[in-house]
């Protein structure tokens, strides 16, 4: 697609390929061109990344790895190092943060970039995607990543994932719904397989048919999110880059396969993920000074807590406790398909003293001990060698 010459706004979405599998094959050239798997090793683990090798043979992530392996035999499995990952991906934000200061991460693995009025530094849009491809693969010793350009953030999602792996795609202004149109509706945001079929049986099959259906039958028969899928259709999405508000934020999220609700099925993928911050923040040496919940209803609304943790703790229970304090805020009626926590106003281990409250200080002890010895029977019998009574991996 030829550009156009005025650009109101330039988005870029830019997404790591297969960036668990590809920091795994860089680090280990034996895996290099093969099929690897990473994820959880244990009779319920999940796929978190399948290499472009074992893709042809139906792998991907979120699938049970149980089942990817009788797919994949032959592919390579191994554990997530989020300690790896998350050098990695300090690098590339570097590089994304030279080029604009409204960087919004996504995930370790991608962000949204608004580099509106940048021409007179990067050159067109185009020059920009292809600039931060260069620097990201330089500067990670060989990663690469997928680069979306357009006027919106959805489109500019959609647009990453068009040529990968290692590719650039721009959708200029004025040619966004003639890109989005014949694409499957399983590209619209909120479009599940659930939601799919219902599309299907109406006979909705791309996106252009969302489009030239009517929004209040849409409304009338998916509710909030027909009006949501309808705008995208017609490529309307005005939302923002936001920044993180942290300079550095560690957190663990799960989209669920059945959506729940009230405190006692949400609570266990709560202290799932308060379990993986945990670990994560003793491998890194931080402290948390805060603790924030993330909820997303079946409507795809997004809805968040927070709290400040005193003192700063880098302990599973203590995350857990606030994060469960939090649940109190949110309304609970409402079914939720995403449950997720992240630790924020971060702080090195030793950086400033601990002040530890009138009571308790020796067990606070204890307990953190408790925790680094579970690290170290993790560290040499795998993750879930150990674990606390009702933790769910």
């Amino acid at each position: 697609m030829g550009e156009t010459p005025r650009w109101p706004r330039v988005i870029v979405h830019a997404d790591m390929d297969a960036f668990f599998a590809a920091v795994e094959q860089r680090d280990h050239p034996e895996l290099r061109g093969k099929p690897l798997l990473v994820g959880g090793t244990g009779r319920r683990g999940v796929v978190s990344t399948a290499s472009y090798e074992a893709r042809p043979f139906g792998c991907h992530s979120a699938m049970p790895m149980a089942e990817a392996r009788r797919l994949c035999p032959d592919a390579a499995v191994l554990p997530p190092d989020f300690g790896r990952y998350s050098e990695a991906s300090d690098k590339v934000m570097a590089v994304f943060a030279r080029y604009s200061p409204l960087v919004e991460p996504l995930s370790l693995d991608e962000a949204f970039l608004d580099m509106t009025g940048s021409e007179g530094l990067f050159g067109p849009p185009e020059s920009m995607g292809r600039r931060i491809r260069e620097e990201v693969n330089a500067a990670t010793g060989g990663l690469t990543v997928s680069v979306g350009v357009a006027i919106t953030k959805f489109v500019a999602k959609v647009a990453s994932d068009f040529h990968k792996p290692d590719g650039l795609t721009l959708v200029p202004p004025g040619t966004e719904t003639r890109f989005l149109w014949p694409m499957d509706v399983s590209r619209l945001w909120g479009v599940g397989p659930k939601t799919r079929s219902l599309l299907e049986a109406a006979g909705l099959h791309t996106i252009g048919d969302v489009a030239a259906a009517r929004e209040k039958d849409l409304v009338a028969r998916f509710g909030e999110l027909g009006a949501h899928i309808y705008a995208l259709a017609w490529a309307r999405d005005e939302r923002e880059v936001v920044p993180e508000r942290d300079a550095k934020s560690i957190g663990a999220e799960y989209t669920l396969e059945k959506d729940v609700r009230g405190p006692a099925e949400i609570l266990p993928h709560l202290r799932r993920a308060a379990a993986r911050v945990a670990r994560h923040l003793r491998e890194e040496g931080l402290l948390a000074g805060g603790v924030r919940v993330k909820l997303k209803t079946s409507g795809f609304r997004l809805l968040t807590r927070q709290a400040p943790l005193a003192p700063p703790t880098d302990s599973e229970r203590d995350l857990l406790a606030e994060a469960q304090s939090l649940l109190e805020e949110f309304d609970l009626s409402i079914p939720m398909r995403l449950v997720g926590m992240a630790a924020f106003n971060l702080q090195q281990a030793g950086q400033r003293p601990i002040q530890a409250g009138l009571f308790g200080s020796e067990a606070r002890d204890k307990v953190r001990e408790l925790d680094r010895t579970l690290d170290r029977l993790r560290e040499r019998f795998g993750k879930d060698a150990v674990r606390w009574a009702g933790d769910e991996e």
